[in-house]
């Protein structure tokens, strides 16, 4: 038990840290902007995820390729393809918001403490 869970962290960050890295490097070496590259993460995973080839990657990696941006992108193409099985074709327009909601009520929660508690320093 304790060396499943040890295999499952050290895949996480492995994964994570791969994922991480390989924006670092798109940042650093192109001409790429920060916003650019966040919103070709989260298109990939989107793609990924709508062709079948994110979700088994993502249940072997476990959080290593669901927490990064590229699984919020598979995330909400999961929510879609759940909304349009329940509610049909309006689904495409609910099911993003569901599935992302639980983590971006959290990250405006964070950013509400943050903002908060931080004493930012005039330049």
């Amino acid at each position: 038990m304790i060396m499943e869970t040890a295999l499952s962290v050290l895949k996480a960050f492995l994964v994570g840290g791969a994922i991480c890295l390989a924006a670092q490097i798109a940042l650093d070496f192109t001409k790429l902007t920060m916003a650019r590259i966040l919103v070709l993460l989260v298109v990939l995973g989107a793609v990924l995820g709508a062709v079948g080839v994110y979700k088994p990657f993502a249940a072997w990696a476990g959080a290593g390729a669901t927490v990064p941006l590229i699984g919020f992108g598979y995330a909400m193409v999961e929510g879609v393809k759940k909304a349009i099985g329940e509610q049909g074709w309006t689904g495409i327009l609910t099911g993003p918001f569901t599935a992302a909601a639980a983590g971006t009520g959290l990250a405006v929660l964070c950013g509400l403490a943050a903002s908060l508690t931080a004493r930012p320093k005039e330049k």
